[in-house]
């Protein structure tokens, strides 16, 4: 098994007034979204029960969490993690002034499982380059273990198992994204997350 990425050459501009640059940016190759009956026909397969029983635990599950995780609960997942209410919100320095229009996001976290976190480490990254043309001019397979990012502190977790915080934006342009915080409030705006 391996996880598949695609490497594009796009031209970045990094202000207004730039030409722009040549990046060669990554990102997951996009599959199809199973069908939930192919997951419980392979989850009833998988463990010995009947579909229609297997389906019947499906959706009680789903319902419970649907019941449980507005009430505030951390819901565990079975062999995937846990998912948890959150919220992005603007900071005031008066008691007087928080109010409900203070909210700007509300959010569903999910915190995988060790288990989970172990495999995606350990599962081969595929690696299609394509040029502005889109013509395939390189793939690169790689196994060793990645860093996993942790959604909970924004810190990724290297492969010895150590944490690592590595601040501030690890990307340029429409290709970079946020490599975790470095402490302090990661939201320009003066909100705050839970």
């Amino acid at each position: 098994m391996a996880l598949k990425v695609k490497a594009r050459e796009k031209l970045l501009k990094f202000s207004k007034d730039s030409e722009g640059e040549y990046r060669y940016v990554m990102q997951p190759e996009l599959y199809s979204a199973l069908a939930k009956e192919k997951v419980i026909h392979e989850a009833a397969l998988r463990s010995g029960v009947s579909e229609g029983v297997m389906k019947a635990c499906w959706d009680a599950a789903g319902e419970v969490i649907k019941a449980w995780l507005p009430e505030g609960h951390s819901i565990p997942i079975p062999g995937l993690g846990s998912a948890r209410f959150s919220l992005s919100a603007k900071t005031v320095a008066d008691v007087n002034e928080v109010k409900s229009s203070l909210i700007k996001t509300r959010r569903i976290i999910f915190t995988p499982a060790v288990e989970l976190k172990d495999e995606l480490k350990s599962t081969a990254v595929i690696i299609t380059c394509y040029d502005r043309e889109g013509n395939v001019v390189k793939r690169v397979t790689s196994t060793d273990p990645g860093d996993i990012e942790d959604t909970e502190s924004g810190n990724q977790s290297q492969s010895s198992g150590e944490g690592q915080n590595t601040g501030g934006n690890s990307g340029q342009g429409t290709g970079g994204g946020n490599g975790g915080g470095g402490g302090g409030n990661p939201n320009p705006d003066g909100s705050s997350e839970d």
